[in-house]
């Protein structure tokens, strides 16, 4: 009885190291993930303020021309 005890328990701990490694593999592809969208949105807020400026220094020289 305890021998088939143990090897359930070791079964049980095989599959719990396989779902941390899975999981452990999973985390990193969400870090790699996370990482390029905040690039991504830092690069879509930088063309942001690069088009709000342009915009405003038009209205400015339209203002100047009134």
């Amino acid at each position: 009885m305890a021998e088939n005890q143990l090897k359930a328990l070791e079964k049980k701990i095989d599959e719990l190291i396989a779902l941390c490694q899975e999981l452990d593999r999973e985390n990193q592809v969400l870090k790699k993930d996370q990482a390029g969208w905040q690039r991504e949105r830092k690069d879509l807020i930088d063309k942001n303020e690069l088009a709000r400026s342009k915009v405003e220094a038009m209205i400015g020289r339209l203002r100047a021309m009134e």
